[in-house]
């Protein structure tokens, strides 16, 4: 059995942000079994991890909890958040201290290759 869950959040559409509820709600409630968890943004999520990106993102106008709240209670739930170095390239390298590291193709690819490692893509 796996004992790690890799969330690669690419393709979710920033603005539309019901779409990128659910991979880190899912990312929480693995954490929160115990897991280890990592969320991965990359592509054109990439900008999430980008100060004050997150932060505007509301599910409904009438939502107090912005997409950056829901990062947070990800982390406190123990959830490993990295962003991939070429999503820096597009959105700048002003991140969140939210994000734990900066990694590469490679390191996905690994990952994703890994029996131990189930991966979650969006």
């Amino acid at each position: 059995m796996a004992d790690k869950l890799l969330v690669v959040i690419a393709n979710v559409d920033t603005t539309r942000p019901a779409e990128i509820l659910p991979p880190l709600l899912q990312a929480t409630v693995a954490a929160a079994m115990e897991y280890d968890v990592e969320v991965l943004f990359t592509g054109q999520a990439g900008q999430l991890a980008m100060i004050g990106e997150a932060e505007r993102l509301v599910l409904k106008e009438e939502d107090s909890k912005s997409v950056y709240d829901h990062i947070k209670q990800a982390k406190s739930a123990g959830v490993v958040f990295k962003v991939c170095t070429p999503a820096l390239k597009f959105w700048g390298d002003d991140i969140i201290p939210e994000i734990d590291e900066t990694v590469g193709g490679a390191y996905i690819i690994n990952e994703s290759m890994d029996d131990s490692v189930v991966t979650f893509t969006y």
